[in-house]
């Protein structure tokens, strides 16, 4: 596990591939964004974070270690939150384009890498095995169905289309009940995960007033409100804690 204080895997900015278009019939509107703005700023936790708790490995010890320390919730020493999903509720802006080359999601010693992975909707995910023991991928989707996909030690990769938004969908390995992760497949361009520090980083949104969704797996969601400038960076410090 990482060094930082453990109480949740890598913040993930997603490459977006030129030339390919979002799925037709979606509510979100693309169009020309003249002098658009910019949101970042950091999500913290509030109060003093909660211990990380610690367990045993019963299984595969040899790749996945003697024990580890979960990470639903992974607060760094200044206090920032990595995995927070922020989200912009726009209704319309800079087009949603589908990467032209998949996404990768990492199974490594016995854990999900990223613990958070955003992609548009449409996204092929690609799923590595680089432990080269056997591991399962069990997706629960609503709005995608859920399936479960064993993944042998001999199979390094595989691939799985995401077709329609939904987030979060909850990931889980059957065979290490711990391993747990969340893909988050989205209908609007404008959104970020976290870093290791608890920051993020929004650009080319059209000037106005906005709601943002800001989500994290142990801690839920909340709303803010930001109003974004033209050609500004607007900074923020939010934060969150267990109710």
């Amino acid at each position: 596990m990482r060094s930082s204080i453990l109480v949740t895997g890598l913040g993930l900015a997603v490459l977006i591939g030129a030339g390919a278009r979002a799925p037709e019939g979606w509510a979100y509107e693309a169009t020309t964004v003249t002098d658009g703005g910019t949101l970042s700023g950091t999500v913290k936790y509030s109060g003093t974070a909660p211990e990380p708790e610690k367990f045993d490995v019963t299984k595969d010890n040899e790749v996945c270690g003697q024990n580890k320390v979960k990470d639903d919730l992974v607060v760094g020493s200044g206090g920032g939150i990595r995995d927070v999903m922020v989200v912009v509720k726009a209704a319309k802006g800079k087009a949603l384009e589908v990467p032209s080359t998949p996404v990768t999601f990492d199974q490594k010693g016995c854990e999900y890498v990223p613990h958070v992975l955003a992609f548009p909707a449409g996204s092929t995910v690609e799923i590595l095995n680089s432990d080269g023991i056997l591991h399962n991928v069990h997706v629960m989707g609503k709005e995608n169905p859920e399936a479960n996909r064993a993944q042998p030690k001999f199979q390094k990769k595989i691939e799985w289309k995401v077709e329609k938004p939904e987030w979060p969908i909850s990931v889980k390995c059957d065979a290490h009940p711990w391993m747990h992760a969340y893909w988050m497949s989205m209908d609007t361009p404008y959104y970020a995960v976290t870093d290791a520090s608890g920051a993020f980083k929004i650009t080319d949104l059209p000037p106005g007033d906005y709601e943002v969704e800001v989500w994290q797996g142990a801690l839920g969601k909340k709303t803010e409100k930001v109003t974004i400038k033209p050609k500004e960076d607007t900074k923020v410090d939010w934060t969150m804690s267990k109710s």
